[in-house]
């Protein structure tokens, strides 16, 4: 019997199901591409109609009972969302949404993420010169986005790539996001997204890289130093006290997930820096405790920070699983370096004086008062972080 059949769904998340177990059992390239363009139309009806819950609930299901099928529908579910086809008169043309990420850390205060005119422009002309190619038209977001900022559905994406693609297509190269939440006041460490829409002919290059078929890694490498290289004086003015990586700009949802990988271990680094000069606590007092959160899968690492005097945890660090796949290995014995002892030699090579790791996987813990998560002391009990009485809450603003 397959998946299709085994479950009770609301009508469109049925056939959407039914789709992708289709898809999955395809044996020629003939007939996956018939099932392709047919779950196509079903997520553009789905994702019109604004029922992003359906592919939720779908995705629900295969995470729990088929999880190639899973996989299979998120790639193609990004796929549809970061991506549109579009007519300029009687010319085709391919939509793709990109971003290009700044990881940033600091022990002051993050910046705001509004641009101006000048500096978009200049940041134009670097992503045409450095890593799209020539004939590719282009349209920017104003605002250097954090994760609140971003959709938070596919419905959401596809919104926000249509209204770029909209503007490139009226060669408007700017687009104002109105409506930001706010940019995350507060937070030592984060990514900073720039957004962009490309368009270019159908079925035509859309990035430098691809010219060069036999040196991809190559290319994409270079392309990234000289986007690097472009943009550092561009952005560097905004983000004065701070540590900042520009990653090199690509599709959507993979840099996003590019992103939020090398941010994890900035927020630790941040953390550390932070406590010794706000709260005055040397790494070498610091005791850190590191415990697995999620149900009914591993979801995240939460590290407690407390003292060698004190047993009360002073502040706690997330470190997110990012796939089911990261999540899997988590779980086995393998030869791979895990998180845990990534996490585990990063404390110990900002100095801090010890670091435990506890058993087990807990339930992912938050206050009900005001949302915030609890992390372990050393013995793994969950609490709420207090810090001590002398820290210097007052932010320190360098921009």
């Amino acid at each position: 019997m397959s998946v299709s059949e085994s479950v009770s769904l609301p009508r469109d998340a049925q056939r959407l199901l039914s789709l992708i177990d289709a898809l999955s059992l395809s044996g020629s390239l003939l007939e996956e591409r018939f099932w392709e363009a047919q779950l196509e139309q079903q997520l553009d009806r789905i994702l019109t109609a604004r029922k992003n819950r359906h592919i939720e609930t779908v995705l629900e299901y295969l995470g729990q009972n088929q999880p190639d099928a899973y996989d299979l529908l998120i790639e193609k579910a990004e796929a549809h969302t970061e991506t549109l086809q579009m007519d300029d008169g009687d010319t085709p043309l391919d939509a793709l949404l990109i971003t290009a990420p700044v990881n940033a850390w600091t022990r002051y205060q993050l910046p705001e993420g509004r641009l101006d005119e000048a500096r978009l422009l200049a940041l134009m002309d670097a992503l045409r010169e450095t890593v799209l190619v020539p004939d590719a038209r282009l349209t920017m977001a104003d605002t250097l986005l954090n994760f609140e900022s971003l959709p938070q559905s596919f419905h959401a994406t596809r919104a926000l790539t249509r209204r770029l693609a909209q503007a490139a297509l009226a060669d408007q190269p700017i687009m104002r996001i109105t409506g930001m939440p706010p940019s995350g006041n507060g937070m030592l460490a984060d990514v900073r997204y720039l957004v962009a829409l490309v368009l270019v002919p159908r079925g035509q290059a859309v990035f430098r890289w691809q010219a060069q078929a036999a040196h991809v890694e190559r290319e994409r490498a270079r392309c990234a130093l000289d986007w690097e290289t472009r943009c550092t004086p561009i952005l560097d003015p905004l983000f004065t006290g701070c540590h900042a990586h520009y990653l090199r700009p690509d599709a959507y949802y993979s840099n996003s997930r590019e992103a939020e990988q090398r941010i994890r271990p900035l927020v630790l680094r941040a953390a550390i820096a932070w406590l010794q000069a706000a709260a005055n606590v040397a790494p070498e007092e610091l005791r850190a405790a590191i415990v697995g959160c999620g149900e009914p899968m591993l979801q995240e690492y939460r590290i407690g920070f407390s003292t060698r005097e004190d047993k009360t945890v002073i502040y706690g660090c997330q470190w997110p699983i990012l796939s089911r796949e990261e999540a899997f290995n988590e779980m086995m014995d393998g030869d791979t370096l895990g998180a845990v002892e990534e996490i585990t030699a990063l404390l110990r090579e900002e100095g801090v004086g010890e670091v435990r790791r506890l058993p087990d996987c807990n339930m992912a813990e938050f206050c009900e008062d005001c949302g915030a998560p609890f992390f372990p002391d050393m013995m793994g009990e969950l609490q709420h972080p207090e810090l001590p009485e002398e820290t210097n809450l007052d932010p320190v603003l360098l921009h």
